[in-house]
C-alpha cells in the first residue's frame, strides 16, 4: 500500500438487541398498515358524503344542457329560420296565396289578416317545412289524378275467334224472331175490344180454376227446382240430395231417377227443343250444384252423358238455355256468368260485372239480350251480340234471387230478399211497377210462356201467387217454396 492511499476506517457493528419474536413484530406492522388505510376510506367516503369529491360509477352519464345554452341554440335557429324566410319568393297575387295556403292544408284567411300579412304568413310556413313544398304537393296530386284517369278507362278482354262467331250466329238468329215479334205486337194493337176482353175473360176463368190437381212427396230433402218438358208430359226435380228425378204428368209418377252429383242440386232444365224434335238420346237436359260441377244428360240414361268443368271450386246457382238450344248460360258464385257454346264443346264468355255472386240468369225469347241476379241487388241486361250492358236496374234493397223475361220482351221480372218483386220497362229503362208479393224471401219469378199475362212467384213465406190485373193468388199450406213454373 502507498503512502497517497487513504488511510481505510473500519466502524465496529454495533449489535441490535430484538425484543419478542419477529412474528409478533411482522403481525404488529400489519396491523398498524390496515388501520390507517382505513382512517383513509373513511376520510374518502366522508368527502364524497359533503360532495367534495365526485366519483364516476363507470355508467353513462347524462348532463342537462344549461338552459341559457337551450335559449341560444332556439335563438340561433330563428336566425336561420329568418334567414330562409327572406331568400324565399312568395306570389303577391293574392289569390295565388290563397291557392298555396289551400294546397298546404292551411286557412286561407285569419280573422283581421290583409293580403300583406297572407303573403309573410305563406312565407314564414314555406320557411318551416320547405321552399318546395308546393311543388311536390302538386306533383302528388298530378300523381293521384292520372291514377284516377287510369282506374276510369275502359278496358276489354280480347275475344276469340268463336265469341266473334257466335255474336254473328246471334246476330242472325235473334233479329228475324224479333222482327216477328213486333208484328204480332201490332197485330194485338189493332185487335178490337170485343176480342181483347174475350180473350181477358177466358184467361181469368182458367186461372180462376186452377186447384191443386196432385201432390207428390219428389226426395227425403227439400225439392230445389222443377221444370215441365217441352210437351208437358214430363217433370224434372232436382232436390239437395243430390238426385234428379222424372216424373209423369199428369200422374205424378216416377219415371227416372237421374244420379251424378254428389251435393245440392240447384237447377235442372230442359232443353228448348227437348221431347219435340231432339232425339231421347241427346242432350236435352242441363243441371248444376253447389260443387261446381254441371252434368248434361239425356232421357233414356240415368247416368250424365257430358260434364262441364271450369266452376269449380265456386257454386253454380243457376243455368239457363238459350232459346236456340245452341248455348247454355251458367250463374257462378265467382261473381262471374258463362255462356258455353254446346256445339263447339267450349266456353266463349266469361263475364264479369257484378260485385257480388250472380244468382239467376234468363235469356229472352228473341236470344239477342240475357238478363243477370246478382247478390249485390242489382240485375244487368247484357246485349250478347256486341257483349256490352245496355241496363244496370238499381233498386231491390237486397240480394236478388230470381229473374225473368216477359214474352213481349221489353218487361223484366226480379224477385228478391227484400220480399218485393219488380217490373222493368226496357224502352223507359226504369222500373214502372213494385209488387210487395210477399212476407218472406222471393225465390222464383216466371212469366206466362205464351204472352206474359200473368206472373207467378214463389216466397219462403209458404205461398205462391199468380198476380194479373185482378190479383187473384194461390195460398197453399205448407213450409217454403222454393220454385214454381208454368205448365
Amino acid at each position: 500500500m502507498s503512502d497517497d492511499e487513504a488511510e481505510v476506517v473500519y466502524v465496529k457493528r454495533t449489535k441490535v438487541l430484538h425484543y419478542g419474536s419477529l412474528e409478533e413484530q411482522e403481525k404488529r406492522r400489519q396491523e398498524s398498515a390496515t388501520s390507517a388505510g382505513s382512517l383513509a376510506g373513511d376520510a374518502i367516503k366522508a368527502g364524497i358524503a359533503a360532495g367534495n369529491i365526485n366519483i364516476s360509477s363507470g355508467k353513462t352519464e347524462h348532463m342537462d344542457i344549461e338552459e341559457e345554452s337551450e335559449s341560444r341554440m332556439e335563438m340561433m335557429e330563428e336566425f336561420e329560420r329568418r334567414k330562409r324566410a327572406r331568400h324565399i319568393n312568395v306570389s303577391t297575387d293574392d289569390a295565388e296565396v290563397k291557392a298555396h295556403l289551400r294546397q298546404l292544408g292551411e286557412p286561407i284567411c285569419l280573422f283581421g289578416e290583409g293580403p300583406a300579412e297572407r303573403r309573410e304568413r305563406l312565407r314564414q310556413l314555406l320557411a318551416v317545412i320547405g321552399a318546395d313544398a308546393i311543388k311536390k304537393k302538386r306533383l302528388e296530386e298530378e300523381k293521384q289524378r292520372k291514377k284516377d284517369e287510369e282506374d276510369n278507362v275502359t278496358w276489354y278482354h280480347e275475344g276469340t275467334d268463336s265469341l266473334k262467331e257466335a255474336r254473328l250466329w246471334l246476330a242472325e238468329y235473334s233479329l228475324p224472331r224479333a222482327k216477328m215479334r213486333i208484328q204480332k205486337a201490332l197485330t194485338e194493337k189493332y185487335m178490337s175490344d170485343t176480342q181483347r176482353n174475350a180473350q181477358i175473360q177466358e184467361l181469368q176463368k182458367t186461372v180462376r180454376s186452377l186447384t191443386n190437381e196432385c201432390s207428390q212427396i219428389g226426395d227425403t230433402r227439400p225439392i230445389s227446382s222443377c221444370q215441365f218438358s217441352p210437351d208437358s208430359n214430363m217433370l224434372v226435380t232436382g232436390s239437395w240430395s243430390g238426385l234428379c228425378k222424372l216424373w209423369s204428368v199428369p200422374q205424378c209418377e216416377p219415371i227416372r231417377t237421374l244420379r251424378g252429383h254428389s251435393c245440392n242440386v240447384g237447377a235442372i232444365v230442359f232443353h228448348p227443343q227437348a221431347t219435340l224434335s231432339l232425339e231421347d238420346d241427346a242432350c236435352c237436359m242441363a243441371s248444376c250444384a253447389a260443387d261446381g260441377s254441371v252434368k248434361l244428360w239425356n232421357l233414356k240414361s240415368e247416368e250424365p252423358v257430358a260434364d262441364i268443368e271450369g266452376h269449380a271450386p265456386y257454386r253454380v246457382s243457376r243455368l239457363a238455355y238459350h232459346p236456340s238450344g245452341r248455348f247454355l248460360g251458367t250463374c257462378c258464385f265467382d261473381n262471374s256468368w258463362r255462356l258455353w257454346d254446346l256445339e263447339a264443346q267450349e266456353e266463349i264468355l266469361h263475364q264479369e260485372g257484378h260485385s257480388k255472386p250472380v244468382y239467376d240468369i234468363a235469356f229472352q225469347n228473341d236470344g239477342s239480350l240475357a238478363a243477370t241476379a246478382g247478390q249485390d241487388s242489382f240485375c244487368r241486361i247484357w246485349d250478347l251480340r256486341t257483349g256490352r250492358c245496355i241496363m244496370f236496374m238499381e233498386g231491390h234493397l237486397k240480394g236478388l234471387l230470381s229473374v225473368d223475361f216477359s214474352p213481349n220482351g221489353y218487361h223484366v221480372a226480379t224477385g228478391s230478399e227484400d220480399n218485393s218483386v219488380r217490373i222493368w220497362d226496357l224502352r223507359q229503362r226504369m222500373c214502372v211497377y213494385t209488387i210487395p208479393a210477399h212476407t218472406n224471401l222471393i225465390s222464383k219469378v216466371k212469366y206466362q210462356p205464351e204472352k206474359g199475362n200473368y206472373l207467378v212467384t214463389a216466397s219462403y213465406d209458404a205461398t205462391a201467387k199468380l198476380t194479373d190485373s185482378s190479383d187473384t193468388f194461390l195460398s197453399p199450406k205448407g213450409g217454403a217454396v222454393s220454385q214454381c213454373y208454368w205448365h
